[in-house]
C-alpha cells in the first residue's frame, strides 16, 4: 500500500499546486484572459492533469520495477492491483460528479469544483491509459515489453504535450512575461 500512498499523495500535491497557482488573482486572470473559452480551459486543465500524472506514474512504475526507493507494486491479498484500477475508479467518481452537476463548468457552478473535476479527469485518464496494453492482453508480462509500452508511451506523452500547447498556448506565452514583470516589481 506504500506505493498507492505515494502515488495518491504526489498526485494530490500536484493537483493542489495547480489549483493554488490558479487561485492567485493575477494567474487566474491571465488564465481566463488567454484561454477565453470555458471548455478550452477545462480541456487544458485535463491535459495538465493527464501529462503530470502520466509522467509521475511512469516514473513510479519504473522505480518500482527496479526496486528503487520507497516505491513498490501494490498487492491486495496477493493480487497485483495495477494503477489503471485507481484511474477507472477516479473516472467513475468524476463522471458521477458531472452527472449530478458538480464541477460542470456551467454558469452558477463552483469555479474551484470545475477546475478540480477537470484536473481529476486528466489524472484518471492518465492512470487508466498508461496501462492500455493490459486492456488488450491481461498477461502482466506485456506491460514491460517493447510492443506494449514504447509506442504507447511516446504517443501519450506527445499527445498530452500537444494538447497543453494547443489549449494553453496563449496563457503559456503570457506566463513568463508576467512572472518576469512580477519579479521586477518586487525589486
Amino acid at each position: 500500500m506504500a506505493a498507492l500512498a505515494w502515488l495518491l499523495g504526489l498526485s494530490l500535491l500536484l493537483i493542489g499546486l495547480v489549483l493554488l497557482f490558479l487561485w492567485h488573482p493575477r494567474m487566474g486572470e491571465l488564465f481566463h484572459e488567454h484561454v477565453r473559452d470555458r471548455p478550452k480551459r477545462r480541456l487544458f486543465l485535463a491535459a495538465v492533469g493527464f501529462f503530470l500524472t502520466l509522467a509521475l506514474a511512469r516514473s513510479m512504475a519504473y522505480a518500482a520495477g527496479r526496486g528503487i526507493g520507497p516505491f513498490h507494486y501494490i498487492y491486495i491479498r496477493g493480487t497485483h492491483v495495477h494503477h489503471l484500477v485507481w484511474g477507472i475508479l477516479l473516472l467513475l467518481v468524476v463522471g458521477f460528479c458531472w452527472l449530478i452537476e458538480v464541477g460542470t463548468g456551467t454558469k452558477g457552478t463552483s469555479l474551484f469544483a470545475s477546475r478540480l473535476m477537470s484536473l481529476l479527469y486528466g489524472v484518471g485518464a492518465a492512470l487508466t491509459l498508461d496501462e492500455f496494453a493490459l486492456w488488450l492482453n491481461l498477461e502482466e508480462r506485456v506491460y514491460w515489453t517493447r510492443d506494449g509500452r514504447a509506442s504507447l508511451d511516446a504517443i501519450l506523452l506527445f499527445g498530452a504535450a500537444l494538447l497543453i500547447g494547443i489549449w494553453g498556448k496563449n496563457f503559456l506565452k503570457a506566463l513568463p512575461k508576467e512572472l518576469f514583470r512580477l519579479k521586477h516589481k518586487r525589486t
